[in-house]
């Protein structure tokens, strides 16, 4: 026993981080083959995640067009997952297997990322990423979720990469020839990213900040500079096509509207504070007749200011619940809505709001038959929380101890730091929830991974006094 335990401490991170990325494999392979009714879209009438991708990338292969319309153009929602879709469909055939195994490889993708991260900017980094892409790979919330139907996967593997991108050309101490292609890749995956999830150019800034800890004003702009100017590039296409579309300048998705209302409107605390998600949120009332049109968006956004002006004595009570949503423990949202006999009208809200009986808000009117409702079933709703409670919880109490006895490494970890502080950002002026938090959390798991090698050596030392 004492021969394999030697062993199995002697491998080398390279074989570590293989076992790490066959667990992260077999685990999300036993849960696609366990629960076959959520995520065997192929076979059931509902998709868990996102149908809208589905719908998108289904058009465009059968048309040629991005519409949620078929032949139809519109850019209601970023399309690069769309047309990733799109690509797997028509190599491999549209199916739940395909989508998985899509997923699955993207996910060990990221945990390689996260693991060179470790290795770069941590002390002991090889501990460090090797324990995080475990704990990455073990994440049950990721597991799931990244087995639906959604873009997360793919967002993160480009967060992942730009975050590691960043590391390496930071380090880098001229602007030679491989400095040059981290900074054109960096470029490269920031525009990919904005055409995932537009979230990542506040990152971008705060990483400037993060690089003039290391180098001088001049050495940060020679590095940063073409990666922005790469970044806009990769845009190009996609503002040429919007305007070729809506003459008029369309920068990204006109999700925005929609997004920037149900985070800041009369519902938003209440929903918040009943544990709903505010995409149930009523929509507000607009005069444009196309609901997927430029002037829609740019209707629901003015509406989302419209009430913070009205009621400017309630932002600090908004940002504080969607603070805590954004890092609830618990997953968030706590409750959905639950089947009724009325269908529900819109899919971008309008669900029936209804009391309990101590005067509580309540949703129903579900109808038969929705994805959604499965969520409210002991397996997700009680055994699915409490394991998450447990995991991410444990986690985020040892990221705490691993931030407070990394300090004295701010200049390399600080890089951490405004990964999160972005993301909450973010979504305190839009909204949060955990689904729109977790592609940052194996970046925070660095620091839970971390106050567990320092909490080692603490007690490797008094072994030995």
């Amino acid at each position: 026993m004492s021969v394999l335990k030697s062993r199995l401490v002697a491998l080398p991170p390279r074989q570590w981080l293989f076992i790490i990325l066959v667990i992260a494999v077999v685990a999300r392979l036993v849960i696609f083959i366990a629960v076959p009714g959520i995520f065997r879209f192929d076979q059931n009438e509902g998709i868990h995640g996102s149908e809208a991708y589905d719908t998108y990338a289904r058009n465009l292969l059968a048309t040629g067009v991005y519409g949620r319309e078929p032949g139809v153009p519109d850019a209601a929602i970023p399309p690069l997952y769309s047309y990733a879709l799109a690509a797997v469909y028509g190599l491999f055939g549209r199916g739940a297997w395909q989508m998985a195994l899509f997923h699955i490889a993207l996910d060990c993708a990221s945990i390689i990322l996260v693991y060179l991260t470790g290795k770069r900017l941590l002390k002991h980094g090889d501990y460090v990423g090797l324990l995080a892409g475990l704990f990455y790979a073990l994440y049950p919330y990721l597991i799931f979720q990244n087995l639906t139907l959604i873009d997360t996967p793919f967002f993160m593997l480009l967060l992942h990469a730009f975050v590691l991108l960043l590391v390496l050309l930071r380090q880098r101490p001229t602007l030679d020839r491989l400095g040059w292609l981290l900074a054109i890749s960096a470029g490269l995956v920031l525009g990919l990213a904005t055409l995932t999830r537009a979230i990542l150019p506040p990152l971008a800034i705060l990483g400037a900040l993060w690089f003039l800890f290391r180098l001088n004003l001049r050495q940060t702009i020679l590095r940063l500079l073409p990666v922005a100017l790469v970044s806009v590039v990769v845009l190009i296409p996609w503002i040429v096509r919007n305007y070729t579309v809506y003459h008029e300048f369309v920068p990204g998705a006109l999700n925005f509207g929609d997004n920037f209302w149900q985070g800041n409107s009369e519902y938003t605390i209440p929903y918040f504070r009943a544990g709903y998600d505010v995409q149930w949120v009523p929509a507000p009332a607009i005069q444009t007749a196309d609901p997927r049109s430029p002037q829609a968006s740019r209707e629901r956004f003015q509406a989302g200011l419209e009430y913070l002006r009205t009621y400017p004595e309630q932002i600090p009570d908004l940002l504080w619940v969607k603070f805590l949503v954004h890092w609830s423990i618990d997953i968030a949202p706590r409750k959905n809505p639950v089947e009724g006999q009325v269908p529900r009208l819109d899919y971008q809200g309008n669900v029936i709001a209804e009391t309990t009986e101590d005067g509580g808000l309540q949703l129903g009117s579900l109808p038969p038959g929705d994805p959604v409702a499965a969520y409210s079933e002991p397996l997700f709703d009680v055994v699915g929380r409490w394991v998450h409670r447990l995991y991410w919880g444990g986690l985020f109490l040892l990221g705490l101890v691993g931030m407070i006895v990394s300090w004295r490494q701010w200049r390399e970890v600080s890089w951490l730091w405004f990964v999160q502080i972005s993301m909450t950002l973010i979504y305190l002026v839009f909204h949060p929830s955990t689904r729109y938090r977790v592609p940052s959390d194996p970046l925070f798991f660095l620091f839970s991974a971390y106050a567990l090698v320092w909490l080692w050596q603490v007690w490797q030392r008094r072994q030995h006094t």
